[in-house]
């Protein structure tokens, strides 16, 4: 009587189709499909006669194969994309360097008696009202903006206290309170700097500012 193989592949053979790993081989998408057409093959020419492959397991072996070669093609075509965008995201932000930016911050630099510094409003506003502080926390001045629109705007300070005197340069803080309908109405402090470098890392494309530190490209509310 003859004997009958049925479908189990033996170890020595699995390995066999399944070789070590060698860097100079193919890798990654053609070698699993180069394994799994060998493997395919090895199960049909030691398919049991009497009890041979279902069409239908191949079929769905081959369906599987084919969804794993498409996820690692698209896999690969987004990391080239992504790789693109960041590279065009770093040209983008090497052209600001050396540009002003307006960033949530509460503090300002009076430098030669001037200093810039901007607001952002969610909403028009009926009233805005800016209160400069000095390093103790003391105010120095206060800016009555009157109505003003939605969004964010960069402002001046000529350096006047509320007596009418010079302030000294140096660094000041600033806080903006906004009424609406006689209602406080959401208001934020946005400070001003020069962009003197871009960094990349793990936060992705960052902003260098001279004494703000660095911020990430979607902070920066306006350039100026």
């Amino acid at each position: 009587m003859s004997t009958v193989q049925n479908n189990t592949i033996s170890p020595s053979l699995l390995a066999t189709m399944n070789p070590a790993s060698d860097s100079g081989k193919a890798s990654g998408t053609a070698a699993t499909e180069d394994r799994f057409l060998k493997l395919l093959v090895a199960q049909m020419k030691n398919q049991d006669p009497l009890n041979p492959l279902d069409n239908a397991q191949v079929t769905s072996q081959m369906a599987q194969l084919s969804t794993v070669t498409g996820i690692e093609k698209l896999n690969a075509t987004l990391a080239v994309m992504m790789s693109d965008q960041q590279g065009n995201q770093v040209l983008q932000a090497a052209n600001l360097i050396g540009h002003g930016v307006l960033v949530p911050g509460a503090s300002m630099a009076l430098q030669d008696g001037k200093a810039i510094f901007g607001i952002e409003l969610a909403e028009p506003a009926d009233d805005v009202l800016v209160t400069v502080r000095d390093a103790d926390g003391n105010p120095v001045q206060q800016i009555n903006l009157g109505r003003q629109e939605a969004g964010s705007q960069p402002l001046l300070w000529d350096g006047q206290t509320r007596d009418g005197t010079q302030a000294a340069d140096g660094i000041y803080t600033f806080e903006v309170a906004a009424t609406r309908g006689g209602a406080a109405s959401a208001a934020s402090a946005l400070s001003f700097s020069q962009v003197s470098s871009i960094s990349t890392g793990a936060q992705g494309i960052t902003l260098n500012l001279p004494l703000l530190g660095s911020v990430r490209i979607a902070d920066v509310r306006q350039i100026i």
